[in-house]
């Protein structure tokens, strides 16, 4: 395998020169660049990664911290982070936290030593705890806003109020609402919004696992609250609404319509295909990543709220007189 002293020779230039040209090309001469990299293509040299990782003080590792990798937003959430982090040779170190508050501080502590940067996706912890891992790091934070640190995030106030008016166009007027965790904060403002559209009277079921299984123990609530549709945190918690309404003898949309959060690809499969708000989740990761690699240079911590999108499909009809 040739090394960085062969390409240097091949090239007739020293080998700081060539590593110069392999690793900061903009240091050297546009004529020196051109051939050190025909003598690496040439020779089929491959950089040594984890030498340049220890010369440069810099791993080129980013990390991911999600809450739970079975749910599909977050899975493709971390797809477009993991895109755009191929683009620049980098490698994304993802780790799952079960929705477990004190794991997640557990995890962020052993990984954040070891990366160039912390992607945190919708965290669980605290506000102060979230400022003390920024000051140790780059960090950027995606769904969720703290004031002063860089993050990523939606207009889900945007998305309830979208979804509360379709509904009452549909005739509905009382309209239960199945939250997520108390420890989200993409929660607090969806609730935040419910009261914007006038005319309805919400019901709270309270807070749900955000899984498949959270609907279903909800839907008997929704059921016994006679509201005439529901809106969902996310769209796994809506189909455990939609599951457990057939269960029970009730058709969706005849008897209830349900909306969902978040436009998973389940979303358009099941049958009647689910109404949802639509969060552009991949471009999220996009974005987050970009963030992270220009925090060095920011004079402000940048910020950035992506625009959601209702998507009517079969789950929600016209309220029964």
């Amino acid at each position: 395998m040739a090394t960085l002293q062969d390409v240097a020779v091949a090239a007739g230039v020293s080998p700081a020169t060539a590593s110069r040209a392999l690793s900061a090309p903009d240091s050297v001469s546009m004529e020196r660049r051109h051939r050190v990299l025909e003598a690496a293509d040439r020779l089929g040299y491959r950089p040594n990664r984890s030498a340049q990782a220890l010369a440069s003080g810099r791993s080129r590792h980013l990390g991911l911290i999600l809450p739970d990798l079975a749910n599909p937003f977050f899975a493709t959430v971390a797809k477009g982070v993991q895109a755009q982090a191929r683009g620049t040779r980098r490698a994304v170190l993802v780790a799952d936290t079960d929705e477990d508050v004190r794991a997640e501080r557990e995890v962020i502590e052993d990984l954040q030593p070891g990366v160039d940067g912390m992607l945190l996706c919708s965290p669980r912890i605290g506000e102060d705890e979230i400022r003390e891992i920024a000051a140790s790091g780059p960090v950027v934070i995606v769904n969720r806003e703290v004031e002063g640190l860089a993050s990523v995030s939606f207009d889900v106030a945007s998305g309830v109020r979208a979804a509360l008016e379709h509904l009452r166009a549909l005739g509905h007027t009382r309209i239960a609402y199945v939250g997520g965790p108390a420890t989200s904060w993409s929660d607090a403002r969806r609730r935040a919004a419910l009261g914007e559209v006038a005319g309805l009277d919400i019901v709270d079921i309270g807070g749900q696992r955000p899984v498949h299984q959270g609907g279903v123990a909800a839907a008997d609530l929704v059921i016994a609250a006679r509201a005439t549709a529901v809106l969902a945190y996310n769209d796994l918690v809506a189909l455990g609404v939609m599951s457990r309404l057939r269960a029970r003898g009730l058709s969706v949309p005849e008897d209830v319509s349900v909306v969902g959060f978040d436009d998973i690809p389940a979303a358009s499969y099941v049958s009647p295909a689910l109404t949802t708000v639509a969060l552009p989740l991949t471009r999220a990761g996009h974005e987050a990543t970009t963030l992270l690699d220009g925090l060095d240079d920011a004079v402000d911590p940048p910020t950035l709220r992506l625009p959601v999108e209702l998507v009517v499909r079969d789950s929600t009809g016209p309220a029964r007189p």
